[in-house]
């Protein structure tokens, strides 16, 4: 299966909570997606509001024929910058997560430690605004070996779900 084949078959995954975006997205990503969630807490009545709560995540998928750690450092910087543009923050951000998907037809070099090593994450105004993680999962196509960091570990059951491990 090729990197374009197994991106058909993850989009549909995200279509239900997420906005997915084909065409018009940031340069070397093949797709973008975006979810928003805005939750209102009241005491008794409407007038009598609590809290405002933002929660919001970005994720580039990106398709590659051979990832290197390098391409992978670039890839990951050029997601971060794109998703932290698009951040708000008030007092009622929580959070906004920026997702970063390769699917790679393989591997070259030691990519595992360079993954693991990948942790970007800022707070806005010491947290009182919110903050932002970066999360991170590549997916070897022919091995089927896929590479996270701490963040991107639940991205790796997404993979077993849409049968892209599976397929080799």
């Amino acid at each position: 299966m090729k990197s374009e084949e197994a991106l058909s078959k993850l989009l549909p995954a995200y279509e239900g909570y997420y906005t997915v975006k084909k065409e018009d997205v940031t340069t070397p990503f093949a797709a973008e997606a975006e979810f928003r969630c805005h939750t209102e807490n009241y005491l008794l009545v409407k007038a009598a509001k609590i809290a405002d709560i933002d929660s919001n995540e970005f994720i580039y998928f990106s398709t590659q024929q051979c990832l290197d750690s390098f391409l992978l450092g670039e890839l990951s910087s050029l997601a971060w910058k794109a998703g932290l543009d698009k951040v708000k923050p008030y007092n009622g951000h929580r959070n906004s997560d920026v997702t970063l998907i390769v699917l790679a037809d393989a591997f070259s070099g030691e990519l595992k430690k360079t993954a693991r090593k990948l942790h970007m994450s800022k707070n806005y105004k010491f947290g009182l605004y919110g903050w932002s993680n970066f999360k991170l999962c590549a997916l070897d196509l022919s091995t089927g070996n896929v590479v996270n960091n701490f963040q991107g570990r639940d991205i790796k059951k997404l993979f077993n779900k849409t049968g892209l491990l599976s397929c080799k």
